[in-house]
């Protein structure tokens, strides 16, 4: 988080400052060839600033370094007044105060990938800044080799045309739009989807959704998923043979909830889940992107669903323990179909000589009540690891990274493995290869035990019946288990690491707890046939699907009420 704060902050002194410099060289000095060379180095930090910071407003600095740029171009000239000169100014103004506002127009149009249809305008609307950049530096090279001014006029001419197509484009859908829709709206009419997978949530999020887009394939329906943030589309389009469509405001969701939609599917609490809970004439369904016994995992907020998929009563038992009040019939108990290929270790294992361990940090959460993290006494865990052969999978938690204390305690982890593997030729997996070469299913088949945080892999852990110990990090001491109950059938790691050597020979040696594992494994994951487990959440879906199926009216207000 740091380490971005300070990419911007950069970006942004850069930015402004070669701007004034390239201006005032120009300007009040005779170095006409340094100012123009600055003014280009001012457009790349703008450049480089757009990457960093996508909705800096470059404004001011973008008619500096223009203003520079033209100054130097009449001085390389020199013949006096230039009307071709005069006129690139003229539409290189328009076009520094216009590119902003067309951008800002263009990203509120809907945007569609995995669909036969092309909307050019959202497209070119989100280059214009760029091109915008390339005009200015392509004038700059023209002033500096000191050629004729109509170049650098048809130059700008051709942009300001591509701006004025995409100015009519864009008035034209919002003052005269189709009757029939726009394109997208036309074409997931055609595509006839009868459920959607909403998604709103901070960039790394995406696992999310691409853990759930197998299992709602396989459900044999028609299907769109529905993006409110647009970092996410090309990752998720390309996961995925289904529609995908990115609604930056209410008005296009209007668009893409089509009236073949009968079901709409939720990873997580995210707040803008409202915008489409309002559409009452759908079956709403939360998933969750993980079964844990953390806070989150008893969100009030789910009560506001109309059914809520969990993969055990366990799940149901947690909502109660916290005190959330939902009516029993919302609850359908559907296992975690994405443990249906991790492999069953029914017997017991103890005493490997060389054992491999997986170790799955959690981050520190938005709250502190939500604050897992055993990064900061790790340290201790791997070394009395590596101290008894064992090979470790390190799988940190993908918004580690935001953390920059927890940053530099994952990166003093992987410091201690690549010495270890240099040392010992042990395999020690991380970063990349742990957390993106590899599948969570993967990680798991490969372990023989688990050091975990309060999270939802220990639940997909529990699947495999081996052992694991859970870190508490938190102050309930002798209460621990009672908050958590998922760590009763666990060895808990003490915070300040006092129990590390007791804990691990029962992990990866004599491993009591074996037979209650498996109790606890059909609380957490419900108890249905390996053979045929996943099919249990694509029954519950589909039923939500039914032929029978018939839309409730909408309530007064609702977007397809008469009235609204």
């Amino acid at each position: 988080m740091r380490g971005d704060l300070v990419r911007k902050l950069l970006a942004r002194v850069l930015t402004t400052g070669l701007a004034v410099l390239a201006f005032l060289v120009v300007a009040l000095t005779g170095a006409t060839g340094w100012g123009l060379t600055l003014a280009v180095a001012g457009l790349a930090a703008a450049a480089w600033e757009r990457r960093v910071r996508p909705t800096a407003d470059g404004l001011a600095e973008s008619v500096l370094i223009a203003a520079g740029i033209l100054v130097g171009y009449a001085r390389r000239l020199d013949a006096g007044f230039d009307p071709a000169l005069a006129a690139t100014a003229l539409v290189l103004l328009g076009l520094v105060l216009l590119v902003g506002p067309l951008r800002d127009a263009g990203a509120l149009e809907i945007r569609a990938a995995n669909l036969p249809v092309r909307s050019w305008t959202p497209l070119v609307t989100a280059r214009l800044g760029d091109a915008l950049l390339v005009l200015l530096a392509l004038v700059a090279l023209a002033a500096g080799l000191a050629l004729p001014a109509w170049v650098a006029l048809a130059a700008a001419l051709l942009v300001g045309a591509g701006c004025g197509a995409v100015g009519l484009d864009l008035a034209r859908r919002r003052f005269r739009p189709p009757a029939g829709g726009g394109p997208v709206g036309r074409a997931l009419r055609r595509h006839q989807p009868e459920f959607l997978l909403y998604f709103s949530a901070p960039p790394g999020s995406e696992y999310q959704v691409t853990m759930w887009l197998p299992y709602l394939e396989r459900i044999g329906r028609p299907f769109l998923v529905l993006l409110r943030e647009p970092e996410f589309l090309h990752t998720v389009a390309a996961a995925t043979r289904a529609p995908v469509v990115f609604c930056p405001t209410l008005k296009t969701m209007d668009e893409a909830l089509v009236p073949s939609l009968r079901a709409a599917f939720y990873v997580n609490h995210g707040a803008k889940n409202s915008h489409c809970i309002r559409f009452s004439q759908l079956t709403h369904v939360q998933l969750h992107h993980g079964d844990s016994d953390k806070a989150p995992s008893a969100n009030p907020v789910s009560a506001i669903f109309d059914k809520i998929f969990v993969a055990g009563p366990a799940a149901i038992e947690r909502y109660a323990r916290a005190g959330v009040e939902i009516p029993a019939e919302k609850f359908v108990v559907v296992g975690r179909p994405q443990v249906e290929a991790i492999e069953v270790r029914r017997e017991p294992t103890p005493g490997l000589a060389h054992p491999t361990v997986l170790y799955t940090p959690t981050w520190t959460g938005h709250h502190a009540d939500a604050n897992y993290c055993s990064l900061p006494v790790a340290e201790t865990v791997i070394r009395r690891l590596l101290d008894r052969g064992a090979t470790v999978i390190l799988r940190a938690h993908p918004y580690t990274a935001q953390n920059p204390a927890s940053a530099r305690q994952l990166a003093r982890l992987t410091e201690l493995l690549a010495a270890d593997r240099a040392k010992t030729g042990r395999a020690h997996l991380w970063g990349a290869a742990a957390g993106r070469e590899l599948t969570l299913t993967e990680c798991v088949n490969r372990a023989d035990a688990l050091v975990a945080d309060v999270s939802g892999v220990i639940s997909d852990w529990l699947y495999s019946g081996k052992p694991y110990a859970v870190t508490d990090m938190g102050v309930d001491g002798e209460h621990f288990v009672e908050r958590f109950p998922l760590a009763g059938s666990g060895y808990v790691l003490r915070r300040d690491m006092s129990n590390v050597d007791e804990v691990l020979t029962e992990l990866l040696d004599t491993d009591p707890k074996a037979a209650a594992r498996w109790a606890t494994r059909t609380r957490y994951l419900g108890d249905f046939p390996a053979d045929s487990y996943a099919e249990v959440f694509l029954d519950a879906a589909r039923r939500q699907l039914a032929a029978d199926w018939t839309a409730p009216a909408p309530r007064e207000g609702s977007p397809l009420s008469p009235t609204a």
